[in-house]
């Protein structure tokens, strides 16, 4: 077990790390197909297709190639992308905004709800997503997720893995970066918070892009803390 003085809050990823987004986007997707009598569609590879939209997004974002843009907004414009790529021109503007709203309704993994509320009873628990806020208090109320506050992109006017992302979140909470640990499935995550100077915790999330996941399997770094659930973290953490 790593030695490091115990953190004083938690920031977790959200999407893939506390929540099976593809499942779920598949799921809302085949609803979708079967009441609007759409053509056969593999709507696992849709939600795959929506999802490689994200960080090009991001980036437009990131880059200032765009004013600060919230992540719903985003989603909604990249869902009008993979819809005509599909060949799915047809759902009417209404279906579109229904269906995003998919994502703030997705379900958490196994040990999600029952681990964070574990770590509750020791530690200050945030989400530090690239979710907006509106997007991230649909997640908490559907998926149970029991978040002591709302930080993130939003707050900190960034997204991740732009420094500000982490720190603005941890100043938030009136903590020094070492007091605070970063949990995700994302190696990239991690070490960016990592070089921020928050502690680092690796969960693994095998499923999270479907059984032909190749990238994010096992740590690739030193990280403080390494689990393959949050019910192994809270144990590490004396929760």
């Amino acid at each position: 077990m790593p030695v490091a003085p115990l953190p004083k809050a938690l920031l977790f990823d959200v999407f893939g790390t506390c929540v099976d987004w593809r499942t779920g986007i598949t799921k809302a997707g085949e609803a979708l197909g079967q009441r609007l009598g759409l053509p056969d569609t593999n709507w696992a590879a849709f939600a795959d297709a929506w999802r490689a939209q994200y960080q090009p997004q991001l980036t437009s974002v990131r880059s200032g190639a765009r004013p600060w843009t919230r992540l719903e907004i985003l989603n909604r414009e990249s869902l009008d992308t993979v819809l005509a790529d599909f060949g799915l021109q047809q759902v009417p503007a209404t279906e579109r905004d229904a269906f995003n709203l998919a994502w703030r309704h997705l379900l958490p993994w196994p040990d999600t709800v029952a681990g964070l509320h574990r770590l509750k009873t020791r530690f200050i628990l945030a989400p530090n997503s690239n979710a907006d806020i509106a997007l991230a208090v649909h997640m908490a109320k559907f998926a149970n997720l029991p978040w002591d506050v709302i930080l993130g992109a939003e707050v900190a006017q960034h997204y991740k893995p732009q420094p500000e992302a982490y720190l603005r979140s941890v100043a938030a909470l009136g903590l020094t970066p070492h007091e605070v640990l970063m949990v995700a499935a994302h190696n990239e995550d991690l070490v960016a918070a990592g070089a921020q100077g928050l502690q680092t915790a690796f969960v693994a999330r095998p499923l999270e892009h479907g059984p032909g996941q190749t990238a994010d399997l096992h740590p690739e770094h030193a990280f403080t803390y390494i689990a393959h659930d949050l019910h192994e973290l809270a144990a590490q953490l004396g929760a």
